[in-house]
């Protein structure tokens, strides 16, 4: 079932259309990745999904009975704003009833969610004394009020510490087995610890999408690491007469190299370090990162 279906969006400020013709889906119950480099068009994507600016042309459109699309999303803004003064059991009891619950309703889900987030012993304390890390999980908290069928952040991550975005990340992790969630980010490899779909968006266009582990089998180049228990460098003009063999490393004892056929290449080191008694420790096979995975995405 999809939670939203979005067909040939498209938005244009003057004469710079900032979003071309994209189109997806949001299965429900999983959690997607928006990613792309800064200036890929992937704020103004989310604004439209949002509701906060109108589309140029294309439709937006839900399975949910609701005819707002709005009242079905949560959404946290890349620089969300707090009242500092308030304390966060406060401003999230204010969000719920201007989200439209009662007060008990709204503060019986407070006290749930600032557990959830992990923020109920700091909940008497003021939003101006809390860390970027906290600020940004009462937001999340905050979207989260009126129960959504749908949790979209914008770069939930970017403008924190290691020890907040790890926070977020690990929220983000248990967050994603309750509700369905849509995330923006340019750091490829934290979208990897947490995403099980992607959309990859580069100047304004969706340049590839799908499940991360299917979109990683479509692209993804065998790669070998081989381990010599002495430096690796004399190694390398063996390997580098082979045409099989491309983009060769040579880092320490490792030689790290992609090559055609997995398995026939495979085999044919084997043979290699056989017939020339190379000191081998180890061989082990590699996957690219989601941000080589994506570059080479780009230059196709």
């Amino acid at each position: 079932m999809n939670v939203l279906e979005v067909s040939s969006l498209e938005k244009k400020y003057r004469e710079k259309l900032a979003v071309k013709n994209v189109s997806f889906q949001l299965k429900q119950g999983r959690c997607t990745a928006l990613l792309g480099p800064n200036g890929a068009g992937k704020t103004t994507t989310l604004n439209m999904l949002a509701g906060l600016i109108t589309p140029t042309n294309g439709s937006i459109s839900s399975s949910g009975a609701s005819k707002d699309i709005r009242q079905l999303i949560g959404y946290l803004p890349q620089y969300p704003s707090f009242f500092e003064w308030m304390s966060g059991k406060e401003f999230l009891t204010f969000s719920g009833e201007i989200a439209g619950l009662t007060r008990k309703t709204s503060q019986n889900r407070c006290e749930e969610l600032l557990e959830l987030v992990g923020l109920l012993e700091g909940k008497n304390r003021r939003i101006g004394q809390y860390s970027g890390g906290m600020k940004q999980r009462l937001g999340i908290a905050q979207a989260l009020i009126h129960q959504p069928k749908l949790l979209i952040l914008d770069e939930p991550v970017s403008a924190l510490d290691p020890f907040g975005r790890r926070e977020v990340l690990e929220l983000l992790k248990k967050l994603k087995k309750e509700t369905t969630i849509l995330f923006s980010t340019h750091i490829l490899n934290d979208a990897e610890q947490v995403c099980e779909d992607v959309l990859f968006l580069h100047g304004g266009e969706l340049i590839e999408e799908g499940p991360l582990v299917e979109v990683k089998e479509r692209h993804q180049t065998p790669r070998l690491n081989l381990y010599f228990n002495e430096d690796s460098e004399k190694y390398k003009p063996y390997l580098l007469q082979k045409d099989w063999v491309h983009h060769l490393v040579a880092e320490g004892n490792r030689l790290s190299f992609e090559v055609s056929e997995l398995d026939r290449d495979r085999a044919r080191i084997f043979s290699m370090i056989s017939e020339k008694h190379w000191g081998v420790t180890r061989l082990e096979t590699s996957e690219q990162s989601l941000e080589e995975l994506f570059m080479e995405v780009i230059k196709k």
